[in-house]
């Protein structure tokens, strides 16, 4: 399962409303090679399901991943925080062994 917190929730919407989406588009995350702790996080927009494709359903919020990056999100909220830190999106992710110092990236 994958989580959202209210604070995501809120955020996903006021984005959907100033890019005109459509109740069809969900958020689609991926886990992707890459940054200083060898992988990251990447979120965005998406109306068409892919074969394997994993939905999950949480607080009004429909958001889906390819089975691989499941593998390393199961169980995780998506969070968003905002303020002086300017930390945007991110995952409370219980797989992470370790973190970047940014937030961006993680190993598992």
């Amino acid at each position: 399962m994958l989580f959202v917190a209210d604070s995501a929730k809120q955020r996903l919407k006021n984005i959907r409303e100033v890019k005109g989406l459509t109740d069809d588009y969900f958020l689609r995350a991926t886990i992707q090679s890459g940054g200083c702790s060898g992988l990251t996080y990447e979120l965005d927009f998406d109306n068409e399901l892919q074969p394997r494709d994993q939905v999950f359903e949480d607080n009004d919020e429909t958001v889906v991943c390819d089975l691989k990056s499941f593998l390393y999100l199961h169980n995780s909220t998506l969070e968003f925080g905002g303020g002086l830190d300017g930390k945007g999106f991110s995952f409370n992710n219980p797989n992470a062994s370790r973190e970047c110092g940014c937030g961006e990236s993680f190993a598992v």
